[in-house]
């Protein structure tokens, strides 16, 4: 991919916002591990979240725990 494309991958994983014209001297390389990585730390804190409202659940009165479960992943 060239650098353009690149950037423009980099910038949807920072949610549409572009980056700093300085990020356009890296390498093609450069700004795909950077996008790349990007992508896997939201995964990692996505599963973070889920696993601590999961330990949050354990303080729910178990009656009550499926109804609360609906409201949190619907």
């Amino acid at each position: 991919m060239s650098v353009d494309q690149e950037l423009d991958r980099l910038a949807a994983e920072l949610g549409g916002v572009r980056p700093p014209g300085s990020f356009g001297e890296l390498d093609a390389g450069d700004l795909a591990r950077l996008a790349d990585a990007l992508r896997g730390e939201r995964a990692r804190q996505g599963d973070g979240l889920i696993e601590a409202a999961e330990a949050a659940l354990g303080l729910v009165p178990a009656l009550a725990r499926g109804a609360v479960r609906k409201v949190l992943f619907r």
